[in-house]
């Protein structure tokens, strides 16, 4: 089969269309044939070799993907080949064929494209866990969403208002993506540039109250601010640490204030946690997906053969929502 190899780590020059052989389904697994995929950091941080894949994964980038049934493993029930599905992969993503574990899979409804499709898994399953799995973000609460104009968070604005309709959503973005990430649904912008520390807009929003949630990928260099930011019982969901891993946290605020920092990773989880999280998901978030409440935000479609255009665009962050690459 197709798919992108690389022969080392680096920049994106490493990235190249090859031919390996097709993967054969497991016990409880299905075997996808792949119409589209999408670029998410983590590609990028794997293809720098930072973010090697679980044991026992594929070792081809690529952690979503939509197409068909092509194969069923032993055991598996519930799903026929030819059946339309999306699902999360370990890795393998960006090629031809990839197995997936059966209770990882999700029917893509017959309002979306596989390009939509391709969207899904990755971005809003992260953003659904952290933001109301773990987050525990109800309706009328107030979170702040960090880097408004990429995919899980994106996402998180899409669900949000989908979700819990009457919440307020403060979102930090670069001035370029603020009118777009205004018009998604957020209440209140914050151009990062010019405001490194929130709090006091933050305070002034909330009439001090401040806020029940952050969903956070920047780490330590947001770390006092985040703090500073939440209310009473106020929850830090940490999904990213791009400025660095190391911050002073003040204790005595977190103590007395209740507060909660939780640290979160989909992709390493256990399949039978992954299994329940999709479950969740296909129950309270896809039918939104369906009725066209939330539709896949996507900036553009690349063919596998533009693979490195892809990565480039995300690594100059000029996207807006998802990259895909159509692989068939």
């Amino acid at each position: 089969m197709k798919a992108i190899l690389m022969d080392a780590f680096g920049g994106v020059d490493v990235l190249r269309v090859g031919e390996v052989e097709k993967p054969l389904p497991a016990e409880g697994q299905v075997l996808v044939k792949v119409l589209a995929t999408s670029v998410n950091r983590p590609d990028l941080v794997q293809r720098e070799g930072k973010y090697p894949p679980p044991a026992g994964d594929s070792e081809i980038l690529g952690l979503e993907v939509a197409g068909v049934v092509e194969a069923l493993g032993a055991g598996v029930t519930g799903w026929q080949v030819g059946d339309r599905v999306m699902t999360l992969v370990g890795g393998g993503g960006y090629a031809e064929f990839a197995v997936a574990y059966a209770s990882h899979l999700m029917r893509i409804p017959e309002s979306m494209s596989y390009e939509e499709a391709a969207c899904v898994c990755e971005s809003y399953i992260t953003a659904f866990l952290n933001v109301f799995m773990i987050g525990e973000f109800k309706d009328s609460q107030t979170a702040i969403l960090h880097g408004g104009g990429g995919g899980v968070n994106t996402a998180a604005i899409q669900l949000c208002k989908a979700l819990t309709p009457s919440s307020k959503l403060i979102v930090t973005a670069s001035p370029a993506k603020m009118e777009r990430v205004k018009n998604l649904g957020a209440d209140f912008l914050i151009n990062f540039h010019e405001t490194p520390d929130f709090t006091e807009v933050v305070k002034d929003f909330t009439n001090k109250k401040g806020v029940d949630l952050i969903l956070d990928h920047v780490g330590a260099k947001y770390l006092a601010p985040n703090m500073n930011s939440l209310g009473y019982k106020g929850r830090l969901v940490i999904i990213g640490v791009v400025s660095g891993i190391k911050a002073e946290l003040n204790l005595a605020l977190m103590m007395v204030k209740r507060q909660q920092i939780i640290g979160s990773v989909l992709r390493s989880r256990p399949v039978s946690e992954k299994g329940d999280i999709v479950a969740e998901f296909t129950r309270r978030a896809l039918p939104k997906f369906a009725d066209r409440s939330v539709v896949p935000i996507i900036e553009k479609v690349f063919t596998i053969d533009q693979v490195a255009a892809a990565h480039r665009m995300m690594e100059e962050d000029k996207h807006f929502g998802k990259i895909v690459l159509k692989i068939q």
